[in-house]
């Protein structure tokens, strides 16, 4: 498979492509309060267990899988930058569309969003290494933690906090922009996936094979993982559904500016970020369908 990715950014289209992604999730954050914060003190227990799963267990799993079945290298390493990116941000409607634990799923969500910025860079970092199939490739790729870092904070702990600031203090402000942010969510994810398939359409077409089957498995796992996990620890029924849905639905925006930053020429990696950019919308509103029409999730 090539792995010359033929899509180029020029410093400034670089920043507007961050600056859109802060956008998103200043959005995000403008119905975040500090009381979802507090939840997770207050009672832990699912939120704690909804927060490993989805920074420790699914990166672990994810790097434990490419290297068993040996999956190649590049794909391996967008496999491992998908899992250790937090929730992405159209979980919380479809918890909520799912009769699903929602205020779970936005505790999730804005704590994820913080940790992230140390945790993602962290993440991805240690598993590249550990995987030696895919080690070689950070010394190739030339990746710089700190501005990887640096990245995820600016486009995610900033905004997220800018955001929550807006929301407390200027309510209705907040209120006439969530819906407007929340399309301009959709349609930039869409745009980003767009934007990378249609400069390698031909790439796409090749391979559509191996990526299709290896992000419907993937996220497959990830949705599993979150709700067997949480029945595990005997969870509720909404409990369960909001942190399956937290676990499998990726900020797969963030995943693609990474790569279009760092990674500029991984086709592999980009494709693999952007079909689970797709894919995780499709399965996730799916999964919520079919458990928008069972009975309301309030038992055990």
């Amino acid at each position: 498979m090539a792995t010359q990715l033929n899509l180029n950014f020029d410093p400034e289209s670089l920043i507007a492509i961050n600056a859109m992604i802060a956008l998103m999730m200043f959005g995000v954050s403008l119905e975040l309060k500090p009381v979802d914060f507090k939840r997770i003190l207050i009672k832990p227990r699912a939120p704690a267990t909804g927060l490993l799963l989805q920074f420790l267990f699914l990166p672990a799993v994810t790097c434990l899988a490419t290297w068993v079945f040996d999956i190649k290298p590049m794909l391996a390493l967008g496999m491992m930058l998908v899992a250790s990116c937090p929730g992405g941000a159209f979980s919380n409607i479809m918890t909520w569309f799912a009769k699903g634990n929602v205020a779970l799923s936005v505790s999730m969500t804005a704590v994820s969003s913080i940790v992230a910025s140390i945790l993602t860079p962290l993440n991805f970092s240690f598993y590249a290494w550990l995987n030696p199939n895919t080690r070689p490739l950070l010394t190739e790729i030339s990746m710089d933690p700190f501005g990887l870092l640096l990245l995820v904070a600016l486009v995610l702990a900033l905004p997220l906090m800018s955001g929550m600031i807006v929301g407390q203090h200027y309510p209705r402000f907040a209120m006439a922009l969530q819906k407007p942010l929340k399309i301009f969510a959709l349609l930039f994810l869409i745009l980003l996936a767009g934007l990378a398939f249609a400069s390698n359409t031909q790439l796409f077409l090749n391979y559509f094979d191996t990526f299709f089957f290896l992000v419907v498995a993937h996220n497959g796992l990830a949705l599993s993982l979150g709700y067997f996990g949480a029945r595990l620890m005997k969870l509720p029924i909404a409990d369960r559904r909001a942190i399956s849905l937290e676990v499998g639905i990726q900020n797969g925006a963030l995943a693609l500016v990474i790569i279009f930053t760092f990674f500029p020429k991984a086709s592999e990696m980009l494709l693999i970020a952007a079909f689970w950019g797709i894919w995780h919308l499709v399965s996730g509103l799916t999964l919520s369908t079919i458990w928008s029409h069972q009975k309301p999730a309030i038992g055990k």
